[in-house]
């Protein structure tokens, strides 16, 4: 098995436990944003947390500078 393989299997179940955790979590929740409180379900919380996690990720991980290769 690659290293590309491994990536895939590793963003896979990463995927799947991300997905299993947004949907046992229905509930409503208060979320207090600075001076602001929004009412929402703990599932749309989470995916946002997610969503967010995994932009600044990629964010990093494109500004990292490239090896050469030889």
């Amino acid at each position: 098995m690659t290293m590309k393989h491994v990536k895939l299997v590793g963003i896979g179940l990463a995927l799947i436990i991300v997905v299993v955790l947004i949907l046992q979590n229905t509930q409503q929740v208060e979320t207090r944003i600075l001076f602001a409180t929004i009412e929402m379900p703990r599932a749309v919380l989470l995916f946002i947390t997610a969503a967010l996690g995994f932009a600044a990720g990629l964010l990093m991980a494109l500004r990292r500078p490239q090896k050469p290769r030889d």
